[in-house]
């Protein structure tokens, strides 16, 4: 795991029209980006709309991943939160067999300094049995892991193994790069920036297109690792319109229409997410279909 690198896809969470979770979707989504090359699976991270699914739902999910997944990539499932204690709690409450490691947000709403954020994942890192990955998203947080506490933390917590950065910041993750551990790794949270990141020192990305386009995204990133610059940038712009029209009214409600306009699961959300309107629906379609 201290290798983690490549393509990660932060996995939605397919739902029936009465709001049940649809396994048999979630099946077909699994072997869909599995088989299409991607290097790990990341379950209940923001994509997964985890904050409405219940503890027994969440418990259900990560059975039903790596019943289905079998060992064909690492695992990867998202616990994190804004009480520190509670986030411990769950911690030492979960059955790890089977997983790879944890991927922990940044505590939100509480608007923690860097003092703070540091205390929180040193007691996190002090009590957890795998691998952690920090998921630095100020946008969705308003909590910033900046540069020197992220290096901090990468460099005094051996379990640490990776941030994902999603804070858009170039400069920021930069630093990063040129002062973690050689064994920390820095993985893109943002699609649009994934290849520039790669190109820059990353490892990787936990991706939400490659939910859709897993063979597409994945071949970039590796062409990227590899220095072979000309292919992965004609992969990433012909990805670029896609991955704005997929965010553009909240995620995951844009990759849910991209997913069952290709016949994968269908088109349900939780409250207080809702579907796509029709019109970006339609552009959806066109370029799903233009990307086929």
């Amino acid at each position: 795991m201290n290798n983690l690198s490549g393509t990660g896809v932060a996995i939605v969470t397919p739902f029936e029209l009465s709001g049940e979770i649809d396994f048999e979707g979630l099946t077909k989504l699994l072997n869909h980006i599995i088989s299409n090359g991607v290097d790990f699976v990341v379950a209940l991270g923001t994509t997964s709309e985890a904050v409405t699914l219940s503890k027994n739902e969440k418990s259900e999910v990560v059975q039903h991943v790596l019943k289905v997944v079998n060992g064909r990539t690492p695992v990867i499932i998202g616990i994190g939160g804004n009480n520190t204690a509670s986030v411990i709690e769950e911690i030492k409450s979960t059955d790890f067999e089977g997983i790879s490691g944890i991927l922990s947000v940044a505590p939100y709403y509480n608007k923690p300094n860097q003092r703070g954020i540091y205390e929180h994942f040193k007691a996190i890192a002090s009590e957890c049995s795998v691998p952690i990955i920090l998921y630095n998203v100020p946008g969705r947080t308003s909590s910033n892991i900046d540069s020197e506490t992220c290096i901090k933390l990468a460099h005094n917590f051996r379990n640490i193994i990776a941030v994902k950065e999603a804070s858009g910041d170039l400069t920021q993750i930069m630093e990063i790069i040129s002062s973690k551990p050689n064994d920390f790794n820095v993985l893109s949270g943002d699609d649009a920036l994934t290849f520039p990141m790669v190109a820059l020192g990353a490892k990787g990305v936990i991706s939400v297109v490659a939910n859709s386009f897993p063979a597409e995204f994945s071949t970039m990133v590796k062409h990227a690792l590899n220095g072979e610059n000309a292919a992965a940038r004609k992969i990433h712009y012909s990805l670029l319109s896609f991955i704005d029209m997929i965010f553009r009214e909240g995620n995951p409600a844009g990759v849910k229409a991209a997913l069952e306009i290709q016949g994968i699961m269908k088109n349900n959300l939780r409250l207080p997410m809702v579907p796509v309107t029709k019109l970006l629906y339609d552009e959806i379609s066109q370029e799903v279909n233009k990307l086929k």
